[in-house]
Formats: C-alpha cells, sequence, structure tokens
C-alpha cells in the first residue's frame, strides 16, 4: 500500500521536537487574541447604539464611559494576549529552525565525501541554512495569524448575520473579491512559480560563490563580470523570475484586492440605501441606523484580516518551497553501514571486475577494471585525462560505491567494513588540498587530534615544512588566512603532507600532489614522499610520468577501462598507449624559448629529454 505523502505543515511540526506543544499554544493564544482585539469594534458599536437610541438627548446615553474602559481593556488584554502566543511561537521557530540545521547537518555527515564534489558548498548552504530561516517566519508569525485569523472570521460570520444577514452578506463580499484575486496571483498555473523563483535564487547564490572565489583570476586578466556568463546568466533568470511574477501575475490581481478589502465598505452603502425605504416605513429606523453603524465598523476589520490571510499564504508558499530545498539535503544518499563490519587483515588493495557509473551520467566512469595493489607496494594509475584514474582512486575511500564489482582492503569488501576502521586505514593528499583558518598546528593535527606538538612538529619536519615555520611570525602557532598569513601552493601541499605523515596510516593515496608546485616545491615534496610512503601501499596519480618511473607497477586507464599494466621498462618496450604517453612527455618537458640573434624574432623549440 503506498504511503501517503505528509503535508509540508506536519512535516515542518516534526522538526519542532519538544516545542511542539509550545507551538500549539502559541497558536491558541493567537486567536484568543484576535477575538480580543474584535471586542473593542463591539464597545464602539454599544457606543453608536446608545447614542442613536437616545438622540439627540445625548446626555441620557449613561454607558458610554463604561464602553470606553472596556474596549481599553479588551485592546490591552488583546496585545498582551498577542505578545504571549509570539514569545511563543518564536520560540519554537528560532528552536525548529535549530533543528532543521542540526538534522541536516547530521544527514550530510552520512553522505559519501563524493557528492560534495558534485554539489557545491554554496548550493548546500544556501539550502539548508537560508530555507530554515525561512520556515522561522512561518512558525513565528504566518501560522499564528492564519489561526488568529480564522478565529476571527468565524467570529465575524456569527456577529455579521445577528443583525441583518442581507447587509452580512454584502460586507461579505469584498472577502469573496479579494479571495479570488489571491487565488489568481498563487493559486492553478501560478503554483509553481514560486518553486522556479527559488531555483533561480538557488542557483544566483551558487553562481556568486563560484565568482567571489575567481575574482582573483578576474584581476589577474583584468576581466570584468562578463567573464563570468553564469553568474551574469544566473541574475538575469533570478531577476526575469521576479519581474514576471510582479508584472504579469500579482499587478492586476494585487491591484482589485486591495481596491475591494480596503474600500469593503462600498458594498454596504447600496444595500443600505435599498434597505432605509423599508425601515422607515415600519417606524424601525433606528434599529436600522444601530444595524449600519454595527456593520460599519465592522467593514474596516475585514481588510485587515485579509491582509493579514495574504502575507500568510504568501509565508506558507515560501515554507513550502523552503520545505523542497530541504528535502533535497535530506534526501542525500547515504553511506550504508554493514551491521556486522569486518576488519581489514592487511593493507592489499584489489579491485575486482569494478564498474562504476556517475549519477546522470550515461558512459560508466569505470569499466570492469581489475587489478591489486599488494601491501609496501608502489601502484601508479595514469592514461589520458578523463580515463577514470581519481574515480579509482575515490572508490578505495568509499568516497562512492560501486555500481558492480568489488574494492577490497586487506581482504574485505569496503562496504562490508566499518568506515571508520576504513579512513583510519587510508591518508589522502591531493592536488588542492584545503587548509582551515586555524593554527598550522591545528591544521597538521585535525589528521590525529590527539597528537602532542612534539608529534606535529616531527611530521612538519619530515614533511620538508622546517623553511616554512622559520618565516612565520609565530611558527607552528601562526594562523593562516588572518592578518596577511598566506601560504604559496606548494607550501599549503608540503602542510598537507605533513598531515598524512601524522595520521600514520599504512595506505597513501596520492592524486596528482605535485601539480601545482613550483621545481623548488616539488623537490621538497619529493622528499617528504620517501618519508611518507616508506613501508606503506602507495597508490599514486600521476600526469608527469618522471615520478612514476620508479613504481613497482603501473596500471594505464584508458576510458575507464585498464588498457596496460607493468613496470615502466615493460611498458614502454610493449609500445602502447603507455610508451606513446612516454614519448610525447619526454618531447615536451624540455621545451624553451630562444631569440633569433639575426632577425629578433622567437622561435620555440625543444630538445629530446632522456630518463632511465
Amino acid at each position: 500500500m503506498k504511503e501517503k505523502k505528509k503535508s509540508d505543515l506536519t512535516v515542518l511540526l516534526g522538526y519542532t521536537g519538544s516545542y511542539k506543544g509550545l507551538t500549539f499554544l502559541g497558536l491558541g493564544l493567537s486567536a484568543v487574541a484576535m477575538v480580543l482585539g474584535m471586542l473593542p469594534y463591539i464597545c464602539i458599536w454599544l457606543v453608536a447604539r446608545d447614542l442613536i437610541i437616545v438622540a439627540p438627548n445625548w446626555t441620557e446615553a449613561t454607558g458610554i464611559a463604561k464602553y470606553g474602559w472596556m474596549a481599553f481593556a479588551f485592546a490591552v488584554a488583546g496585545i498582551l494576549v498577542y505578545f504571549a502566543a509570539l514569545m511563543c511561537t518564536h520560540l519554537a521557530a528560532f528552536r525548529t529552525a535549530s533543528n532543521i540545521r542540526k538534522a541536516g547537518m547530521k544527514h550530510l555527515m552520512k553522505t559519501p565525501l563524493g557528492f560534495f564534489d558534485s554539489n557545491a558548498s554554496g548550493l548546500l548552504r544556501n539550502r539548508l541554512d537560508g530555507a530554515a530561516s525561512e520556515t522561522e517566519t512561518l512558525l513565528a508569525h504566518n501560522l499564528a495569524d492564519i489561526v488568529g485569523t480564522a478565529a476571527m472570521f468565524i467570529a465575524m460570520l456569527v456577529l455579521m448575520f445577528v443583525f441583518d444577514w442581507r447587509m452580512g452578506v454584502s460586507c461579505l463580499l469584498a472577502a469573496v473579491v479579494s479571495v479570488m484575486a489571491m487565488a489568481a496571483m498563487m493559486g492553478g498555473k501560478n503554483a509553481g512559480l514560486m518553486a522556479e523563483y527559488q531555483a533561480a535564487q538557488d542557483q544566483m547564490s551558487k553562481a556568486g560563490t563560484e565568482y567571489v572565489r575567481g575574482i582573483p583570476v578576474v584581476k589577474v586578466f583584468q576581466q570584468t563580470v562578463y567573464s563570468f556568463k553564469a553568474f551574469k546568466q544566473a541574475i538575469e533568470d533570478y531577476s526575469a523570475k521576479a519581474e514576471h511574477y510582479q508584472a504579469d501575475v500579482c499587478k492586476v490581481p494585487q491591484s482589485v484586492n486591495l481596491t475591494f478589502t480596503e474600500g469593503a465598505f462600498i458594498f454596504l452603502v447600496p444595500v443600505a440605501l435599498l434597505l432605509a425605504p423599508a425601515a422607515l416605513s415600519s417606524g424601525s429606523f433606528a434599529g436600522f441606523v444601530t444595524n449600519f453603524a454595527f456593520y460599519a465598523v465592522f467593514s474596516a476589520i475585514i481588510s485587515t484580516a485579509l491582509a493579514k490571510i495574504m502575507f500568510a499564504a504568501s509565508g506558507m508558499m515560501l515554507a513550502s518551497t523552503a520545505l523542497g530545498r530541504i528535502n533535497e539535503v535530506m534526501s542525500a544518499p547515504v553511506l550504508k553501514i554493514t551491521g556486522h563490519p569486518q576488519v581489514p587483515e592487511d593493507n592489499r588493495v584489489e579491485f575486482k571486475d569494478v564498474s562504476f557509473t556517475y549519477a546522470g551520467a550515461e558512459v560508466p566512469a569505470l569499466d570492469h577494471v581489475s587489478f591489486s595493489v599488494e601491501p609496501g607496494q608502489t601502484v601508479a594509475l595514469v592514461g589520458p585525462s578523463g580515463g577514470g584514474k581519481t574515480t579509482a582512486a575515490s572508490l578505495i575511500p568509499r568516497f562512492w560505491d560501486v555500481s558492480s564489482g568489488s574494492v577490497l582492503v586487506g581482504g574485505v569488501d569496503v562496504r562490508d567494513a566499518d568506515p571508520h576502521v576504513l579512513m583510519d586505514q587510508i591518508a589522502f593528499v591531493f592536488q588542492n588540498n584545503r587548509l582551515f583558518k586555524t593554527s598550522i598546528l591545528e591544521n597538521v593535527r585535525a589528521s590525529r587530534p590527539e597528537a602532542t606538538r612534539e608529534e606535529v612538529q616531527a611530521a612538519l619536519s619530515a614533511a620538508q615544512c622546517d623553511d616554512i615555520l622559520e618565516k612565520l611570525p609565530d611558527g607552528m602557532d601562526t594562523v593562516i588566512g588572518t592578518e596577511g598569513t598566506y601560504l604559496s601552493g606548494g607550501e599549503q601541499q608540503r602542510v598537507a603532507l605533513a598531515r598524512a605523515i601524522l595520521k600514520d596510516a599504512p595506505i597513501v593515496v596520492l592524486d596528482e600532489a605535485t601539480a601545482f608546485a613550483d621545481p623548488e616545491n616539488e623537490a621538497m615534496i619529493q622528499k617528504a614522499f620517501a618519508t611518507l610512503t616508506k613501508g606503506r601501499t602507495v597508490i599514486m596519480i600521476a600526469h608527469r610520468l618522471s615520478t612514476v618511473v620508479g613504481a613497482d607497477k603501473i596500471i594505464v586507464l584508458d576510458n575507464g577501462k585498464v588498457a596496460e599494466e607493468g613496470t615502466h621498462t615493460e611498458l614502454v618496450q610493449e609500445g602502447g598507449l603507455y610508451a606513446r604517453m612516454w614519448k610525447e612527455y619526454n618531447q615536451a618537458v624540455k621545451w624553451r624559448i630562444s631569440q633569433e640573434e639575426t632577425t629578433g624574432s622567437v622561435s620555440v623549440s625543444y630538445t629530446h629529454l632522456t630518463l632511465p
């Protein structure tokens, strides 16, 4: 049997936790406050009634002062009760938003790390943090206004038909027109416009984050915002959605809505003129005038009530869209954890007929790949760009799970191992490591929080970071990214290496770790590699083929398949893909620019590099 879909309000209230009772208390108090807010109008009508009855002998109206004080008391009571209602709903709203953020973060902590490669951090933040903030308005104000206005309307419906149903119907016509106008704006084919508007806002936030991160490149090449076509297009799309909703969808219905709600009295006058002759002929004109005064007073409440309904309905639409964006985060794939985890026996890594396809892709990134890395071996993954090298490495620590086949560490399928135990087995050094905005000490200690200062210092020394520490004002206590303390790309890579060395994991994955290093930093990084990889199982991804010459085994991946496998010497002798790549690398590695003395022209030449 198909499970019934929960309403947005039910889902939202599910996040209130122990504050759900406080939410309902706030809604109840809001209803009471609205009813109390109506009573002063009744007191005003009672004053008008007494004056009309005794006219023109106004001094005989003895209850005016009493009704005045009653109106004042009801008004003050309504304000106090409404304040108490908002206190309850605000406390519940803030806790609910906090619970949504916590639930989202808890869920994201369970997702595969590869999920964050395909979902920008700015987009995730906007979906979770921004959407949670939007639910605050609904719980803190809109729901209270909806319940309060509903209570007021029920009371109004009763009162409207107490004295003269014809005048009551005429006053309610304004409400009917208003509801129809709001339905035209927010219902039917326009119901999905708010979701499109929010999607455009999400895209603009994502593109904006990418633009800000790329500002240094813009400045270097003196480009303008038009260099970032995605950001410009996102802004234009957002502007077009907002303008369309305002100008094409809301302009006419909102104009009609405001005209009739603010002028609700206009429906009452014609009806009163039609009923007046009969009231004069029957001798009940004083009662007729009293009833007219009652409806005239209450017609003023209609515009206030309908305005609250409109804003509350808008809040419901925003909250519904916000919950949809929150659900996109909460529906992110979760890393499955076995109930009976197995412990790897050693550091052997093996791929058994592994295939993997990224979500939304038609062509597999890896297609029936099989190879093994024995304990203590260094195996290099090389091949053309897009061949599947990084994908293969990311499957070892379960950044993604295989589509078919299996990846084994120590004889255990990585899906059958405890994720924490698996991560403890593996150290990573990526081509673009990120450092936190904290001290170098804490950056390195992130891989092993319980490490002592001496152990961190030893790891930094092993990673050839001594020259970095010497020039920093506070050594390894220097905070990175503040007060002008920044490191070059190669220096950041060495600090990241220190982090991997400190972790002391038996398996090391190097993903083009020298890609952004200058020659001096590359030489130091290579020295650090000697310490990091000693006695460990190493899987390294490299485009610079000179770094893999000494590998125990080289796996050549092309179009997601293993094209060749062997040592450097064996593969060169075979004359296949690796041999061609090696020849091209040799030709490209010594490119140089020279200037002809006679003509002054510039020519490009290269010398053949011979490596063992």
